[in-house]
């Protein structure tokens, strides 16, 4: 027995003296403190899960970077930007959302989780019609909704191809261009209804009628995997124009995705060209790089083509998606997790999703009745008893219950049934909608102090929004907006950015080799290209003139004639030539490189504003409590 209890008291002192040390400063902002356990818990979460073991820093290497990112919410909150209309509702919808789990009663079972997780690792292949129902439709207009879908269905199944029948039928926008087909996807990529008929129909079957919050379905399916896991790309990209590509746009940039190709194919480093030439600027400043992604996540004709390459380090040739053009590079691949590792997330899918949940406000209620001495006036309910809504009482104010040590009366049940617009009924049928409203605002009170893990995300949300507010005002939109600033940061740095050896000058197309031989009288004679293409071009298009400036590389008829590369293919050297002359390396006008100067010019105002808060607020570290933290 005491063998037992001297245990209990040093587990008990161990827990307490975490509890201790998790709450001693380890730095302060000003008046700002912060404490080795919020420091630990965001070093641990941005070190974790890395793709390059080098990119992990230590504590020590951590720090300044963290003291950057409190320095900037620090300021924020100085500036009254917490204080904001906007950012108090953007706040409080993030917090609705992660409350909601909090705020119901939700069971699950072993078997739930099991069956969840062996989805996950499957990957199904299916199409889907679907026929909308609006979401204030009657029983009526329901059943004849049900009634088009099932007969679709019959005409299948008596042979109709089902692609054809979702280009017809379906209310989906993407079934014109995909009839229907949605590729693999695997469990929490699709509603719950959905998902479980996509998991229980037989191959090469189509289902009877769904049910989901957006209408009613049929799927076929067409296959089911293995679940191919997650993979981690960089991909360079020639973006399509929004709005769409013309023929001629897409010609230029399948050229340049193709000019880059070739300097791969040559040996060029896949991260360099990224940086320096890909159109997605949010990948390429990390060489780019993409979050890892599954199957479903991506669209079809990128995923297929990323989980296509065998090897890490290959990459593919250029393909089309409805963005653009790319060229993608596979870096990493993991498998799914087992069922250990993976079972908390499930766990935490389930309770954040209602529809795949079972849920009882009841019994959640219950337990909170309990938990804050939940008592009812008995004399209180009585005067309830009989009485409309509407009713006038001579004594109108009268205790109903205790929650929590504090009373409740008729006022507040009164103003509950006000807010809620209620006009009919009975005082006694809306009191338990009442008690249960009020326990569940109670309890959504004390989250933060009941739920550490609550209180934490709630931090990181705060400070999220905060620091992306005062970044989007100090830097992003100014080195946007600041054109004299960035003029003047463009001259101090000219030279970083430069073309190499180019072609300046034309490339000429002619219909035919007459056509030719008039061009080449006319530039004989002097004109211009405007004045040949005047004089050719008056009744049908005899000739085109591309005019700019090339590197070896990016378009294939300049290397083929100024750089004596292999001849395009289907291409006639007869009809086509150029004119100009090559241009030595020159650094890039600001124009021409304005994308990688305004991200440089942010870095700069970036730098250029940690060094002013640095001088702002006195920072104060206790080196000796930073020690005691372990490395990842």
């Amino acid at each position: 027995m005491k063998r037992i209890l001297f245990s209990f008291i040093i587990v008990c002192s161990l827990a307490f003296n975490g509890l201790a040390q998790g709450e001693k400063t380890l730095i302060r902002i000003g008046e700002t403190k912060v404490s080795i356990a919020e420091f630990e818990r965001i070093y641990k979460k941005n070190n974790n899960n890395l793709y390059n073991d080098s990119d992990k820093k230590s504590p020590e290497e951590y720090l300044d970077l963290f003291i950057n990112f409190k320095l900037k919410v620090i300021e924020a909150e100085a500036l009254k930007m917490d204080t904001n209309s906007v950012f108090i509702n953007e706040l409080a919808g993030y917090r609705a959302e992660l409350a909601a789990p909090y705020l119901t009663d939700v069971k699950y079972n072993e078997q739930m989780v099991k069956e969840l997780y062996d989805r996950t690792t499957k990957e199904v292949h299916a199409s889907h019609i679907l026929l909308k129902v609006d979401k204030n439709a009657t029983e009526a207009e329901d059943l004849a909704v049900l009634k088009r879908i099932q007969k679709i269905r019959d005409e299948i199944i008596a042979g109709k191809d089902f692609g054809e029948a979702a280009a017809n039928y379906s209310e989906d926008p993407s079934a014109k261009t995909n009839k229907g087909d949605l590729g693999y996807f695997t469990a929490f990529q699709m509603v719950v209804p959905f998902e479980n008929a996509a998991f229980t129909t037989p191959v090469g079957e189509v289902c009877e009628p769904i049910r989901s919050s957006f209408g009613y379905h049929i799927l076929k399916v067409y296959d089911i995997r293995e679940n191919r896991g997650e993979i981690l790309v960089a991909h360079i990209m020639k973006m399509f124009p929004q709005g769409g590509a013309t023929p001629e746009i897409k010609a230029q940039l399948k050229t340049e995705i193709n000019g880059i190709y070739k300097e791969l194919l040559a040996g060029a480093d896949f991260a360099e060209l990224a940086k320096a030439k890909s159109d997605d600027k949010r990948s390429a400043v990390k060489g780019g790089e993409m979050p890892w992604f599954a199957n479903g996540r991506m669209i079809k004709e990128f995923a297929n083509a990323a989980f296509d390459i065998k090897e890490k380090g290959d990459f593919t040739k250029p393909i089309e998606t409805k963005f653009g053009y790319h060229i993608i590079k596979k870096l990493d691949e993991r498998g799914v997790e087992s069922f250990e590792e993976s079972k908390e997330d499930i766990e935490n899918r389930i309770k954040r999703d209602p529809a795949r949940s079972i849920t009882s406000k009841t019994a959640f209620t219950n337990k909170l009745k309990a938990e804050y001495n939940f008592s009812e006036n008995s004399a209180g309910i009585e005067n309830l008893k009989g009485k409309k809504i509407g009713d006038r009482f001579e004594n109108v104010i009268f205790d109903l219950f205790i929650l929590n040590g504090k009373t409740y009366n008729f006022g507040g049940l009164r103003r509950y049934i006000q807010n809620n617009n209620i006009t009919k009924g009975t005082y006694t049928a809306n009191f338990s909608k009442w008690v249960a409203d009020e326990i569940t605002n109670l309890e959504d009170s004390r989250l933060e102090d009941k739920y550490p893990d609550f209180r934490y995300l709630m931090q990181e949300y705060h400070d999220g929004i905060l620091l992306f507010n005062i970044s989007e005002d100090k830097i992003w939109n100014r080195a946007v907006e600041d054109s004299v600033g960035l003029e003047t940061f463009y001259e101090k740095n000219s030279k970083k950015y430069s073309w190499e050896e180019r072609f300046k000058g034309s490339v000429i197309k002619c219909k035919d080799k007459a056509t030719k031989e008039e061009v080449d009288k006319f530039f004989e004679a002097g004109m211009t290209n405007e004045e040949v293409i005047d004089q050719l071009n008056t009744n049908e298009k005899m000739i085109t003139i591309e005019e700019g400036a090339w590197e070896k590389g990016s378009n294939p008829v300049v290397d083929y004639y100024i750089w004596n590369k292999e001849k395009p293919a289907n291409f006639d050297d007869e009809i086509t030539f150029v004119r100009g002359d090559k241009i030595p390396p020159e650094s890039k006008s600001l124009n021409e490189a304005r994308g990688l100067y305004i991200s440089d010019y942010q870095n700069y105002l970036e730098q250029k504003w940690i060094e002013e808060l640095r001088a702002k607020y006195v920072i104060v570290i206790d080196k000796k409590l930073l020690k005691t933290i372990d490395g990842i």
